[in-house]
This record gives structure tokens, sequence and C-alpha cells, in this order.
């Protein structure tokens, strides 16, 4: 590609991946951290600081930020974080491609594309509906995509916790009533670089085809990695009292139609 990304959050198990396909790719890549460098980045950021954001996208001057910084329980990084990171990005004249993600959503309607308005449950979840509706306002040119549980290569949050419920390590339970459409890790990056190089404009749904539940998906990892599924506890959110989204698929036909980017079922990455 020949041009400079700047890439949020390229320490994390998804900014890693989007650089290391970035790299391969032939863009010059240019990742933040929060508190350790990595590979591919060497540039300490806080998004929660304006000022830094701003003066860190003058100096790189990149053609592309993709923005997947995450913080799970704090909005001044997820929301606050984002509408930086998009202003940073607009005065720049840089391309802002935004993860976002199915948290944003209640399950009510429990299939959702594009159009669906946020009706986020909790925290979290309102917190990147707050993010969403901050980049459309300053960058409304920006690709903000919804993804699902990320995962694949052994290093994701799921993949880790049920490593950890079967071993001890970890109190709580997978629930078999929560349901949601699960992506590769490597899918997802190959489509985030692919709208970084397209003018596609406005949300994008990017996840898997399979809907499956939480304990399901924990079953096919620990089937995967020779682990004993019967170790893995389960509940449902009703018993759990959790305050949190039971079925949500995105519907992903935009995105066929959209991206050459092949999004892989779980079923067929990881199968039984």
């Amino acid at each position: 590609m020949n041009q400079r990304v700047l890439i949020t959050g390229a320490t994390g198990h998804l900014g890693s991946r989007v650089a290391e396909h970035a790299a391969g790719a032939g863009w010059t890549v240019v990742g933040t951290y929060r508190h350790a460098a990595g590979a591919h980045a060497g540039e300490q950021l806080d998004i929660r600081d304006a000022s830094a954001v701003r003066e860190l996208v003058r100096r790189v001057r990149p053609a592309v930020v993709i923005h997947t910084a995450a913080g799970r329980d704090d909005w001044r990084v997820i929301a606050d974080g984002a509408a930086h990171v998009a202003a940073a990005s607009a005065a720049q004249g840089s391309r802002l491609v935004h993860v976002s993600s199915d948290a944003v959503f209640s399950g009510r309607e429990v299939e959702y594309d594009e159009d669906a308005p946020p009706d986020p449950l909790y925290r979290y979840g309102a917190a990147k509906a707050a993010a969403e509706t901050a980049i459309a306002a300053v960058d409304p040119a920006a690709a903000v995509v919804r993804t699902s549980v990320i995962l694949g290569d052994g290093r994701g949050q799921h993949e880790n916790l049920t490593r950890d419920l079967i071993a001890g390590r970890a109190r709580g339970a997978l629930f078999t009533d929560m349901i949601r459409t699960p992506v590769h890790v490597d899918d997802l990056a190959a489509a985030l670089l692919e709208l970084a190089a397209s003018d596609y404009r406005g949300v994008l749904n990017v996840s898997g085809p399979d809907a499956i539940s939480r304990y399901d998906l924990g079953v096919l990892v620990a089937r995967r990695e020779g682990l004993d599924p019967s170790l893995i506890p389960a509940a449902t959110l009703a018993e759990s009292g959790a305050r949190l989204a039971a079925d949500v698929r995105l519907i992903t036909e935009r995105a066929a139609s959209v991206l050459r980017t092949r999004l892989r079922g779980v079923r067929e990455f990881m199968p039984v």
C-alpha cells in the first residue's frame, strides 16, 4: 500500500492482528499502546486526552486511522476516546475505521441490520452507542464496524475465559441462552483493512454467519484444545440475574456484498 495507517490499541488482541495484517500488506504501520509497547506499537497514547490524540495524529499524518482501542469499564476511553480520535482524524483529513460492538443492542429484536437503532442494556453497550453517535456527528464519512465475539487464534477473551473456567482459575459460568455470531480475528482484521482502503461510510455489520451460545462456543474451544468440556460451568442469564442481552444476531448480508473478505462461521474455523 505504501501508505501510513495509525492503529489505536495495537497491543490488544484485535489491534495487534490488524497491525500484523497491515504490515504484511505493505502499509506503514504506526501503533499505539497504553501501558507497554509491542511489535507494531511504539507510540504511547491515552485516548482520554484529546490534545494528546490531536497532536499524535497531526505528527503521524496517517492516511487511515483504525480505532481498535477499548476499555471495558471506562466510559472516557470507550465514548470520549472515540470522539477524540474521530475529531483528530477529521481535522487531519484521515480516513477513519472504528470498531463497535453488538453490545449496543438489547436482544429484544434478536436480528439486527445496519439500520437498527442502538438500545443497549448496560454501561459498556451504552458507551459504544455513544461512541457511534459521536463519530457520526464528527466524521460522517467514517466506517463504523459492528462486530461480535472475536476469537479463533487462541487469544480471544472467550477462549481465555473457557480455559480459566475449566482450570478453576476463574469463577462463573458460560451462558446457554446468550447467543452471538462470532467472528475469526483474522477475518475481522482483513475486513477492517479492506474498509480502510475503501470509501464505505456508515455502519457495517462484520461478524460470522453462525449463531451460537456462549456455552456451546466454549465447548468448541475446549474440544479444539483437547480439554474436557464437561468441566465448563453452565448457567442461564435468568439464573445469574445478569443484565445482559440474551440473543443478538448481526445480519451480514451487506458485508457479503461490500467486502471481498469471506467471513467464516465459527463451525467452519472451529469444527465440532
